[in-house]
């Protein structure tokens, strides 16, 4: 039975500490929209997706104002275009990117993903062709994001692919330069890729998916932030331990969960398809008040990057997948705390300070849910020096078995310190410092693999 005592915490959540659904994402299969050539493959792109997202939207404005509960993005995940588009060259690609970013205003949703491939094993002619069409495919769509997955736990990491995205980053932000390389924005790099992540830009229907699936993406860092504060100031001379913070974290997660599920099965059953995972990630926003960092603050570093901020970051990381899964059947996607410095305030402000540097920020990503996320660095940093970056991190998801992912923007004209601003969801922040830079360039020419760990062998 649901208490009243839940339902008033629930409605003081919505009403004053950010609790909403970040997304409501629909993914959709396209493996049967290939055709012989690429404009008829568009055609049935464009027919399927207005086909089954034609509602939407409108679900979810209603869902939304029925439970009083706001869900921010409605988006798609479809499935990787390197397997839809197999076969056809850069310039096909790049028309199905159009295509996919006409039905995705048709529909009305605010965001597309799955302009992507995985590489982690090797590169066919049609991952290829798509990873030569991303600078052209995302500066010339305005809803259309991509990812590439390069790496698993069991494949090792394509340092090949890795050297080509690190160019792929450059030519992107410089495609873009006069929106601050904003196309970069909008391409990240994975490990150990989920198939089932609501989250942009590295969302995508994956294979085994079904046809059509809702998943539903959770934030809730304001809640978690609020309640922290509150038992921190009930407490009084009460000594707390952290273990009871962890707690509250947990109880807390656990309900934002709850409400994530509710909304995710109300319009999976509107539209009569299949519900598929909550992703329980705290993600934040520019808002103030709706920060990751502020709960890092709250829990008792003065400077974001200080000591102990990655302790308190897998701390948080896993308190919340305790609280989520215990609160949800089906849990997935990514799941934890996001760190993505533009978005988050605080974090873009602890960079602003330099107190939080790339080096502390990968330190974080071991322990976080995804990795260097939305980080904005100096234009004048070379492709061998983003692979470079691009490769310690994928080694991270590697060898913990963990997903990671790189989503950084060189701006374009800018140099480390000056102030780059995206809007909206995406942000502003500093520009972060990169130590070393053009000091990898050795290492990044040797490309081939980096073979994959012994604890691979499970089998």
């Amino acid at each position: 039975m649901i208490r009243s005592e839940e339902i008033l915490h629930t409605v003081e959540m919505i009403q004053k500490e950010n609790l909403d659904v970040r997304a409501v994402t629909m993914g959709i299969s396209l493996l049967d929209c290939h055709r012989a050539d690429a404009a008829s493959t568009c055609q049935a792109i464009r027919e399927k997706i207005r086909k089954h997202a034609c509602q939407l939207v409108p679900v979810c404005e209603a869902i939304s104002a029925e439970y009083a509960i706001p869900v921010v993005n409605k988006r798609i995940a479809v499935t990787p275009i390197a397997l839809v588009g197999a076969g056809f060259d850069v310039d096909g690609f790049v028309e199905i990117a159009k295509a996919l970013d006409d039905a995705a205003s048709d529909v009305g949703i605010d965001i597309l993903g799955g302009f992507s491939a995985d590489v982690s094993s090797g590169m066919t002619c049609g991952d290829q062709a798509l990873i030569d069409a991303i600078p052209r495919a995302l500066t010339s769509t305005q809803k259309v994001c991509a990812s590439v997955n390069v790496g698993t736990t069991r494949s090792g990491i394509n340092m090949d692919a890795v050297v080509q995205l690190g160019q792929t980053i450059k030519d992107l932000a410089e495609g873009s330069a006069e929106s601050g390389g904003f196309a970069a924005a909008k391409f990240v790099v994975f490990t150990n890729q989920p198939g089932d992540n609501p989250f942009m830009a590295g969302a995508i229907h994956g294979v085994g998916q079904p046809e059509v699936v809702i998943n539903v993406g959770v934030s809730g860092p304001g809640v978690i932030a609020r309640a922290l504060q509150r038992r921190i100031d009930q407490a009084g001379e009460q000594k707390l331990g952290l273990h009871d913070l962890a707690d509250e974290i947990k109880q807390t997660a656990f309900r934002v969960t709850r409400s994530g599920e509710l909304i995710g099965r109300q319009v999976a059953r509107a539209l009569n398809v299949p519900f598929g995972v909550v992703d329980l990630s705290l993600a934040p926003t520019p808002n103030v008040g709706d920060s990751v960092g502020e709960i890092m603050q709250i829990l008792g570093v003065d400077a974001i990057g200080a000591p102990g901020s990655t302790a308190i970051i897998a701390m948080l990381n896993d308190a919340v997948k305790k609280g989520g899964t215990f609160a949800s059947q089906s849990v997935g996607g990514l799941s934890g705390a996001f760190i993505p410095v533009c978005e988050d305030q605080a974090l873009a402000n602890a960079v602003r300070d330099d107190t939080l540097g790339l080096e502390k920020l990968e330190a974080m990503t071991s322990v976080c849910s995804v990795g260097l996320d939305m980080v904005a660095l100096p234009g004048s940093v070379d492709a061998a020096t983003l692979s470079a970056i691009i490769a310690d991190e994928m080694a991270i998801g590697m060898i913990n078995g963990k997903t990671t992912a790189v989503r950084v923007i060189p701006v374009p004209g800018k140099e480390a310190g000056e102030f780059v601003s995206f809007g909206g969801l995406f942000g502003e922040s500093a520009i972060a410092r990169v130590r070393n830079v053009g000091k990898s360039s050795r290492f990044v020419a040797f490309g081939g693999k980096i073979p994959a760990p012994i604890h691979s062998l499970k089998n």
